[in-house]
């Protein structure tokens, strides 16, 4: 709500005034011409993009009509709030990703900038300065962050958190063991990004069933302290970082709908995300993972560090548009170091082990004609975890995920493994043990 809204005159008889009560929807009608706004799923949105704070809204509501309504104000409020939420409603809002919404108009992704605005969901506090000089401060606080392959993914994923889009299906971690400085990109994203960007719990997403609510129309959710616990599911996470398609919200005391969500995951802590169920290379595949460099000792740091970043965001502005055009240019692949790779693999280890001891030497070795029942390529599962003072899956995650990935590993489920005495079991045809089974 901009400050103008919040200035209003004393009309001796308005129209929508008849001496007696108000016509509430004439009223509406001359305040949206006063102060257009549209509403989708009940919220509203100017051209300056949402209005997060209703009570401003209905702060200057009141202004209007505080000379003519000397009893049960509050509620004739609320009352002119509802009815130009239903004036103004809109069946849809677009959704444009060929574009940025900035406060000094909008900046179109084919290099040209118009002054002009139009109402949109999402419309970011930094200004459009193609002038804007180097900024130095930002860069160095980088340098000494994260090495120069990772610093371009940054400057990609930020640059991919200016527009609506899932195109990219990631997500970003940076990881590190504490002390480095990298919760300053937090504040630096708040200066870039305003009330677009929502900081909470990634937990939450998957353990309240209102969460993903909250997540409307916001395009980024930043999570700077991950908590360390595995997580109890992943199908939110997963699905809101693919979404193409608007998905099932709910808020509290109200009926679901279908809405939007379009929002990006930022998450800033000592280790990586993990579920307790989730076995799927698939949930860490929607996973970058940054590793930030060791606090060098002789370091001093700056208390000042995050004002001088923030007083730099047109010049960071226009550093991380330069990603989202190489991020849209490389068809919204991001770069990935081998540093970052190999964070993905061992996050894949630490939360299966399965594909470890599947690649271990001295226990198994895959190869054609052999075959083993499950009861026996378990139970060597289990001799591999004891020998490396590690926690055993359980027999049926375990044979699942050996099913789930028959064509990686060449083998193949099969009912029919001969186990003597005229008796056939399940198992997988491919594998030959090298360790006795205890059984």
């Amino acid at each position: 709500m901009s400050e103008e809204m919040m200035q209003t005159t004393h009309v001796e008889n308005p129209a929508w005034f008849d001496g007696k009560k108000i016509n509430e929807t004439m009223f509406c009608e001359e305040f949206l011409r006063d102060y257009p706004m549209v509403t989708v799923n009940d919220a509203f949105f100017t051209v300056n993009g949402r209005v997060h704070d209703e009570n401003r809204l209905k702060k200057v509501i009141y202004d209007r009509i505080k000379y003519y309504v000397t009893s049960g104000v509050a509620k004739k409020v609320t009352n002119l709030l509802d009815v130009m939420r239903m004036e103004c409603c809109t069946a849809k809002l677009s959704l444009y990703q060929d574009r940025i919404h900035v406060v000094n108009g909008t900046y179109y992704l084919n290099g040209t900038f118009s002054p002009e605005k139009d109402f949109c969901r999402n419309r970011l506090p930094v200004a459009y300065n193609p002038d804007a000089p180097q900024p130095v401060t930002w860069l160095h606080f980088l340098s000494q962050l994260l090495e120069p392959e990772d610093i371009l993914t940054l400057q990609e994923f930020m640059g991919y958190c200016f527009i609506p889009s899932t195109k990219g299906q990631k997500m970003l971690l940076l990881i590190g063991k504490g002390g480095e400085g990298k919760s300053r990109i937090g504040i630096v994203l708040r200066a870039l990004l305003g009330s677009n960007m929502n900081t909470g719990s990634i937990a939450k997403v998957e353990t309240s069933p209102f969460a993903r609510a909250d997540l409307e129309h916001e395009l980024v959710m930043l999570d700077d302290d991950m908590k360390l616990e595995a997580l109890p599911q992943t199908n939110n996470i997963k699905a809101i970082i693919t979404a193409e398609l608007p998905m099932d919200l709910e808020k509290k005391g109200q009926q679901s709908y279908q809405g939007d969500l379009y929002v990006r995951f930022i998450g800033l802590g000592n280790g990586v995300l993990q579920s307790l169920y989730d076995r799927s290379v698939g949930f860490f595949r929607r996973q970058i993972i940054l590793s930030t460099k060791e606090k060098d000792p002789n370091r001093k740091d700056d208390p000042y560090i995050a004002e001088k970043m923030c007083a730099e965001t047109e010049s960071i502005f226009l550093w991380a548009l330069e990603g989202l055009h190489r991020l849209i240019d490389n068809d919204y692949k991001f770069t990935v170091s081998q540093s970052a790779q190999e964070n993905m693999d061992a996050a894949v280890s630490d939360g299966n082990n399965i594909i470890e001891f599947l690649s271990s030497e001295g226990y198994i070795r895959f190869k054609a004609d052999y075959e083993v029942s499950s009861k026996d390529l378990y139970a060597v599962y289990k001799l591999w975890c004891d020998d490396n003072a590690l926690s055993s899956l359980s027999q049926k995650s375990f044979c699942s995920f050996l099913k789930q990935n028959e064509s990686r590993y060449n083998i193949e489920y099969t009912n029919k493994v001969n186990i003597g005495g005229g008796r056939y079991a399940r198992g997988f045809v491919g594998i030959e043990l090298l360790q006795r089974p205890f059984l």
